[in-house]
């Protein structure tokens, strides 16, 4: 059976993926980097030494699948599909996937981490794809609005200061939960009520994030709120705010679609309240969402680009 390897070395996380030329996943691997406790991230260069130790794992265990004859192979090379999007997280990854391909004597596919993760998002979403539709890709390191028409992506927005998954990690960090703090911080805030105490800063596209992050180290220092509440609060206010963004974008380009991914699109609690939002406020645009095992971090998105770059060309 052919398959298109797929390697993705992001900030947080190292991993690899086999899918066959008819889209579907033959085999997936990853394993989040480790970030020393009281830490809110990694610096590039900690980041890049964990993936050149942790690829030659990451490529066996996909590997076993042993009737995959590899045809190519694809990796992310970039941040985002712009000529001036660099991380030197990403060279790990492209070095070894290079040689890979050229060892196999197949062809070797860039391709942006972003891309891979809308790719990923769109498997069994029940987007129609033929219309243009809207991606959301909220993580640690994006809080972005894209309009995707064709397999292109057009950056519409996002956040002007702080990413989505930076607020959550950090208020996590503060209440030492430990790094990443997402799954911790949900599962406080769905033991509380929001009361919509962080107001929500939006200007057409774009959002502003820091100013919760302020607040919430105000109530942290108080100590007058339970941690429980900040919890709910700061869910809250990612939802209304995303709500918005979606609510703007949509009216600005026509879109009634909308694609969640990323690793912030994958918390349940996040999922319900915009669900519950779009309904109350008749958000003129369907919500689609990734399967939670690849809404974050995945090559799963890079090898099935890879697949339809191969098929492309006619290989």
């Amino acid at each position: 059976m052919k398959a298109v390897l797929g390697i993705d070395t992001s900030c947080y996380t190292t991993s690899a993926a086999l899918v066959s030329l008819d889209g579907r996943i033959l085999a997936s691997a990853r394993r989040l980097l480790t970030v020393r406790e009281g830490e809110r991230g990694l610096q590039q260069s900690q980041g890049l030494f964990q993936h050149v130790k942790n690829l030659p794992d990451m490529i066996e265990q996909v590997m076993r699948q042993d009737t995959a004859d590899i045809c190519a192979v694809c990796a992310s090379v970039r941040p985002r599909p712009v000529e001036e999007s660099y991380m030197p997280v990403f060279r790990a990854g492209e070095s070894q996937a290079r040689a890979a391909a050229s060892l196999l004597r197949v062809p070797f596919y860039p391709a942006s981490h972003q891309e891979g993760h809308v790719q990923a998002a769109l498997f069994e979403s029940g987007i129609e794809e033929s219309s243009p539709f809207l991606a959301l890709h909220l993580s640690g390191g994006t809080t972005e609005v894209l309009l995707v028409n064709d397999g292109r992506l057009t950056l519409l927005g996002g956040s002007l200061d702080l990413h989505a998954g930076q607020l959550i990690d950090r208020t996590g960090v503060r209440m030492h939960l430990g790094f990443p703090s997402g799954p911790a911080l949900e599962q406080l805030a769905m033991q509380s009520n929001a009361e919509g105490l962080l107001g929500v800063s939006i200007k057409g596209n774009s959002c502003n994030l820091a100013g919760a992050e302020n607040k919430v180290a105000h109530w942290l220092e108080q100590g007058t709120m339970t941690r429980e509440q900040i919890a709910a609060e700061v869910f809250d206010f990612l939802a209304r705010t995303i709500e918005r963004m979606i609510e703007n974008a949509c009216q600005e380009t026509g879109a009634r679609q909308a694609l969640l991914a990323g690793g912030v699109a994958s918390s349940t609690l996040l999922r319900d309240m915009l669900r519950e939002r779009a309904q109350k406020r008749r958000l003129a645009c369907r919500l689609h969402f990734a399967r939670p095992e690849l809404s974050g971090d995945n090559a799963v998105g890079v090898a099935l680009l890879g697949a339809k770059r191969f098929l492309q060309n006619g290989k």
